[in-house]
């Protein structure tokens, strides 16, 4: 098996409204436990906003340290999840799976040495 990282891109404002965030919840959480029972379950959670972020840059042999994102956009890394599959289509079903349940983008990358180059 190999590892695979799923990231939710979430557009930067507003929160969706609770009726809808409690349903997307519902979601995840059914979509967790079907990765928990097809063993590809590793990790999942979601983040606080980029407003609460801390950088820190390397700078002439010491480290600086700033509040805030490292970059400004228009979305935002939102929530990951870590998972195990066979192969590149089948993180991709499953990067399908977590697109619908959340309503948001995912982008699927593999982790180096892990799923093979492209």
């Amino acid at each position: 098996m190999k590892y695979y990282l799923l990231s939710v891109m979430q557009p930067v404002g507003e929160p969706p409204a609770p009726d809808l965030l409690a349903e997307i919840g519902k979601n995840l959480d059914a979509l967790n436990q079907d990765l928990r029972e097809a063993g590809a379950w590793v990790f999942a959670g979601g983040l606080h906003g980029p407003e609460s972020s801390t950088v820190l840059q390397p700078r002439d042999g010491d480290v600086l340290v700033t509040d805030g994102p490292y970059a400004e956009g228009k979305e935002m890394l939102g929530g990951i999840s870590l998972i195990q599959a066979p192969d590149l289509d089948a993180a991709l079903e499953w990067g399908r799976r977590l697109a619908l349940a959340t309503t948001l983008p995912i982008e699927v990358r593999p982790f180096v040495g892990e799923a093979g180059e492209r």
